[in-house]
């Protein structure tokens, strides 16, 4: 049972390194602007895992903040509420799992994905 509670902790453990690469990409980019590059050097610097990769690669887009999603949009437009159309670039980070012994029911690899979306100036 020990060892399942270990098991758990570290593919737990995993997915928080996972979405902070995702996260480190993004604040990267809001700091020092659009560069694939180097927001997918921040990504795989992030943490001291080495299964972590910045796949997707980074991108930039022009959008519209909508409630709680961002509509695409063509850059200097007007968005619905009257402001124009911002920049955002999108980070994205990912890494597999294997559990440490194999259960009867579950797989013994997971894959963790996680996008981070930040508004640049």
């Amino acid at each position: 049972m020990v060892v399942a509670v270990a098991d758990i902790g570290m593919g737990v453990y995993r997915k928080m390194q996972v979405e902070n690469a995702a996260q480190a990409g993004v604040e990267y980019a809001i700091v020092h602007g659009f560069d694939v590059y180097a927001i997918s050097n921040a990504v795989l610097s992030a943490t001291n895992s080495t299964s972590i990769s910045a796949s997707p690669a980074p991108t930039s887009f022009c959008g519209c903040a909508t409630g709680s999603a961002i509509a695409t949009a063509s850059c200097g437009a007007t968005c619905p509420g009257g402001a124009s159309a911002a920049n955002y670039t999108t980070a994205s980070a990912q890494a597999t799992y294997s559990t440490i012994m194999n259960y009867p029911y579950l797989p013994s690899t997971y894959t963790f994905s996680k996008q981070s979306t930040a508004r640049l100036k």
